[in-house]
């Protein structure tokens, strides 16, 4: 028994001796890729390449920076804020009540003057405060195939609470964005003369031609108890109700602006523009505000001094720390150091 499992043991010894060869780790095999060896940019950061860089960025940013501000001064707004001031006096303690009720007058007048020329077309903005229309269940409450298609005006998913009547039929455009559509509306005047607001080509174009349909009509719309908006022309198709589509592209912050209508005439200083406006939409229920604007447009847009002073600020920042690092490179200078010392050069295939 001792020689069987001596032979035994031994046999299984010897299998480990083998000829073949042991790996004695467990490094991958050599690859230019892997060791990352591959020829490739390597800058040395020295003073006179850093002080050049922060320079040429300042260069850069600042007359862009000087440019953009200069072009949103440009631009001429007047901005009016009317939720508090068009409530009648007895009805300032109970505002929810007074926009609830459809019998009272909502009718109210306000009266804007032109602090400098505005040159056409000057776009007219309503703006609201505190309104989430960036809510995940507002924004899902909408059904674009409804929208598009005629034919499938029965499909309602989605629309949840505002989709069907009481008697199951559905309801065209179908969803809160559309039930709680802005109603506010305005009429200008410049003494006995009433300006003209156009409100054609206020959407995008890609939404009137892709995401409405030219054959849906509204149906059964704001037929509830209870109405969150403004009605729409059951005889107009939706590609055609400009006011809901731009109300329907939903705003990403709590305050944004969108589009009324244009006014394509000039306004000269010292114009004084007459309002009459219908104070219809609830935004006292959440403490919201509601805002009337008249701007002008520039080569960059709206009046926006964020861009300007961004790239005043990081342009004057660059060359602050260009004359920072000139100064301690000229008062403090510090011997480099030899490239060629550096391990990849000194060892460059890496072995």
């Amino acid at each position: 028994m001792n020689n069987v499992n001596g032979s035994v043991v031994g046999s299984s010894s010897g299998s480990g001796d083998g000829s073949a060869p042991r790996r004695n780790s467990k490094r991958p095999k050599y690859s230019r890729f892997t060791q990352q060896e591959l020829p490739a940019c390597k800058p040395i950061l020295t003073p006179k390449w850093v002080i050049s860089v922060f320079t040429l960025i300042g260069v850069v940013f600042v007359p862009i920076g000087v440019a953009s501000l200069m072009a949103s001064n440009d631009v001429v707004e007047i901005v009016d804020r009317y939720d508090n001031v068009c409530v009648p006096l007895n009805m300032t303690n109970d505002k929810v009540a007074y926009i609830q009720n459809n019998e009272t007058d909502k009718s109210c007048t306000r009266t804007l003057e032109v602090p400098k020329h505005m040159s056409q077309p000057i776009y007219v903005y309503y703006q609201l405060d505190n309104f989430y229309q960036n809510h995940r269940r507002y924004v899902k409450s909408r059904n674009d195939a409804q929208l598009r298609k005629k034919s499938q005006e029965n499909e309602t998913s989605g629309c949840d609470p505002e989709k069907r009547t009481k008697d199951g039929a559905p309801i065209v455009p179908c969803g809160l964005i559309a039930w709680s559509l802005f109603n506010d509306t305005y009429i200008f005047a410049i003494g006995n003369k009433n300006l003209t607001v156009n409100k054609k080509g206020i959407s995008w174009k890609s939404d009137r031609d892709h995401k409405f349909g030219k054959d849906v009509l509204p149906k059964n719309f704001q037929s509830g108890p209870l109405i969150g908006g403004g009605t729409l022309d059951a005889t107009k198709p939706l590609s055609e109700q400009e006011d809901l589509i731009v109300w329907m592209r939903t705003a990403a912050l709590p305050t944004f602006r969108k589009l009324y209508g244009k006014i394509e005439q000039d306004l000269n200083a010292g114009d004084v523009i007459t309002v009459t406006l219908e104070n219809n939409y609830n935004t006292y229920s959440f403490s919201g505000k509601k805002k009337l604007v008249l701007s002008t447009s520039s080569w960059l847009g709206g009046k926006n001094d964020f861009l300007g002073i961004a790239y005043l600020a990081v342009g004057g920042l660059c060359f602050f720390l260009a004359v920072a690092f000139t100064i301690v490179y000229l008062v403090k200078p510090r011997k480099l150091g030899d490239p060629s010392y550096l391990s990849w050069n000194r060892n460059p295939a890496g072995h």
